[in-house]
């Protein structure tokens, strides 16, 4: 393999070595955390766009959209497409409330090995105490990152998804402007 590689997947290992256990949890959380935002963008771009154009068309073809059962048909289909656009949004959003305490943790877990060093060797000596603090430090860094990053992608999403349910009920009319008067 190529040096610079390896070299790079050094300085991960030793970076997760120095963040404690807690940071593999982040890290975790952070993978799922990404692997959702990027579903929701392929669905909002890619999928979303042709299940618009089949319920429009589903909806186009009514031979009547004037009647009460009409408006609760339109009222479901709406409904339809928006749980579609807004599912998975409260786990990214609950994962990304998770993030900055599951750095919480690693700081609480790394000030305990700081202590537990203190008592065994009896003093307070930097050097022992290093490994420690940053034990400490890491993970809250981490936990941080990922919940700004996070933060931003899953308001962003959300604004998405009330956009487009107010479009899709906004293109679904409810008559046939050609035929009759709409409401």
């Amino acid at each position: 393999m190529n040096l610079a590689f390896l070299q790079v997947l050094e300085s991960i290992r030793d970076f997760l070595e120095a963040g404690g256990p807690v940071l593999l949890v982040i890290l975790f959380t952070a993978l799922l955390l990404w692997t959702l935002i990027i579903e929701r963008y392929w669905f909002l771009r890619i999928t979303w766009p042709r299940r618009l154009r089949r319920v429009l068309a589903e909806w186009e073809a009514r031979p009547e959209r004037h009647s009460w059962h009409a408006h609760r048909i339109r009222d479901a289909l709406v409904s339809e497409l928006s749980l579609e656009l807004h599912r998975g949004l409260l786990l990214l959003r609950a994962l990304v409330a998770l993030c900055p305490l599951l750095g919480l943790l690693g700081t609480v877990f790394g000030m305990v090995q700081v202590f537990e060093t203190m008592a065994v060797s009896g003093s307070g000596n930097p050097r022992l105490m290093a490994s420690g603090i940053s034990m400490a430090t890491i993970p809250t860094m981490a936990g941080m990152v990922v919940a700004l990053s996070g933060l931003y992608f899953s308001t962003r999403l959300r604004f998405h998804a009330d956009y487009y349910t107010q479009l899709a009920a906004d293109r679904l009319l409810l008559c046939d402007p050609a035929k009759e008067k709409c409401a």
